[in-house]
């Protein structure tokens, strides 16, 4: 006797993301560990050294976290209003930070003392660097200006005043420490060098500048403002080699990760953009509760930091890979001629369990397999079991058989499924049968039904309006597309001289508004 076949039910499962290997390495974040601040979390930084410790700087304070506790192990508080841009030294010892009073503060982590206090700006710091091999100090101010400072004498050495809007934005490069970036709201992207004490290159990016990125060589850095990086060659005085639009809100941080081969973008729209450096391609995204104003991530990735415009800090850590422990049974068995052991491993046995709904249509008892399929948690979390089962009774012609013998109850849920599924991609053209079908088997008796199940074949109605009005205007859309790709690609075949032949003369524009006016 023939074994009884399977319903296959994965037919109309939603295909799942493609694996790829960034994938899988950025999914082996752990989930992230909230924590409550008490404003929109300005900058995150992490040490480059051991154990990786990272400062958030938010409100008046920074605050010093250990990323595998989660806990705050320092908190300078030395600022009367809001603190911004903290960062680390190279050997993490010391943090420099802006601030709202026009200052550069500089302290020490282990004891959290104030070093140095830096004034000559006339207008909030929002972002300061340590200067790479030098005792010196970079910052950026709504002053418009970009001042490099003496550590030792907490002297202004040198001032860029070029901007003409806030300057929010700086980057500084080990592999060039004597250049600096400065980005401002005006647009604007500036190179110095502090040798010269010169501006070497100026480029437009179009929008307020976010944020600066130098990649490692030093010959190329991107800037984020808006909804685009723009990627520059800093060696061929500011040639622009790229965009990259992936974000549909202001994009308010970049950084390396992945040992310089990846960069990370975080934007308002909640989502964290991973690149290759190689291709400026996206080969991963990352989704968030709420808007990101600051990004961090640890050295080798361990850690991922994100600040969040409601106050909140996501620390994700990197699960430790735990191998798993493998229980066999065995049976020892002697040799009469060895004195050694075998093991000998006895694999078990999985028995498939049938269902509910195999087992109705294994006896031929269609109404209770379409019944065992309607319940609200198969419908609901397993819609393609449900249409898995109607296309199986269409396929049978037993779907009126299956109609007809459900009560008043299960007819609901059946029109409820119709409403809630038929616009799904992966379904309609089944369940557009089905209805069909169900219609063809109460046309008759239509008048005699509940006044509950007349409504829900109006909501049907309108539902399968709404879709074909939709239809309707993507048709119409495509086609306007169509027409100008077409007209497009008409204009770049023909040359220059013959567009300028095309062109109406003085005179006939000059008739044109006449008429037009």
């Amino acid at each position: 006797m023939p074994q009884f076949k399977r319903l296959n039910t994965k037919i109309y499962q939603k295909s799942g993301p493609v694996i790829t290997p960034d994938y899988v390495y950025w999914k082996k974040l752990g989930v992230p560990v909230l924590v409550k601040e008490f404003g929109p979390i300005d900058y995150i930084d992490f040490t480059p050294v051991e154990p990786h410790y990272f400062a958030v700087t938010c409100s008046v304070r920074v605050q010093v976290y250990n990323p595998i506790t989660k806990l705050v192990v320092k908190n300078l508080s030395r600022f009367r209003e809001n603190a911004y841009g903290a960062v680390f030294r190279s050997d993490g010892r010391l943090i420099c930070a802006g601030s709202e009073e026009t200052n550069i503060k500089l302290f020490d982590v282990s004891t959290k003392s104030l070093l140095r206090l830096f004034k000559g700006h006339s207008a909030p710091v929002h972002r300061t660097f340590f200067m790479h091999g030098k005792p010196q100090i970079c910052s950026f101010s709504d002053d418009k200006s970009v001042k490099i400072w003496d550590i030792p004498t907490e002297k202004d050495i040198s001032t860029f005043s070029s901007h003409t809007d806030y300057i929010r934005a700086g980057a500084t490069c080990s592999a060039a420490p004597d250049i600096v970036l400065s980005g401002g709201y005006d647009n604007v992207v500036k190179m110095y060098d502090t040798r010269t004490e010169k501006e070497v290159v100026s480029v437009s990016h179009g929008s307020p500048i976010e944020s600066l990125l130098f990649l490692p060589s030093g010959g190329i850095f991107l800037s984020a403002g808006g909804t685009d990086i723009k990627i520059w060659d800093a060696v061929a005085g500011g040639k622009l080699l790229g965009s990259i639009s992936q974000h549909h809100k202001t994009i308010t941080c970049l950084r390396l990760a992945s040992d310089n081969k990846r960069i990370l973008s975080g934007s308002l729209d909640r989502h964290v953009k991973v690149y290759d450096v190689t291709t400026f391609k996206t080969v991963h995204t990352l989704d968030f509760p709420n808007g990101i104003l600051s990004l961090g991530v640890s050295k080798n990735d361990d850690t991922l930091v994100t600040g969040l415009v409601d106050g909140l800090v996501s620390i994700s850590r990197r699960e430790e890979e735990k191998k798993p422990e493998k229980k066999i049974s065995s049976y020892r068995f002697a040799s009469n001629t060895h004195s050694a052991t075998l093991d000998a491993i006895i694999p078990e046995l999985a028995h498939d369990k049938e269902t509910k709904y195999d087992h109705h249509l294994r006896k031929f008892e269609y109404s209770k397999a379409l019944a065992c399929v309607l319940v609200p948690y198969v419908a609901n979390k397993n819609p393609q079991v449900t249409v898995s089962v109607i296309q199986e009774l269409i396929r049978r012609k037993a779907l009126h058989k299956a109609y007809r013998g459900q009560d008043k109850k299960n007819l609901m849920r059946i029109l409820q499924f119709f409403v809630r599924n038929i616009a799904d991609y992966r379904f309609t053209r089944v369940l557009i049968d089905a209805a069909n079908i169900f219609i063809d088997t109460y046309e008759d008796s239509i008048t005699a039904l509940p006044p509950e199940i007349g409504k829900l074949f109006v909501d049907l109605v309108q539902l399968l309006n709404q879709e074909t009005e939709l239809s309707d205007d993507l048709a119409e859309l495509q086609g306007m597309m169509s027409m100008l790709l077409a007209c497009q690609i008409t204009t770049e075949g023909l040359d220059q001289s013959n567009v300028n032949d095309l062109k109406p003369s003085a005179d006939a524009q000059k008739n044109l508004v006449v008429t037009l006016s």
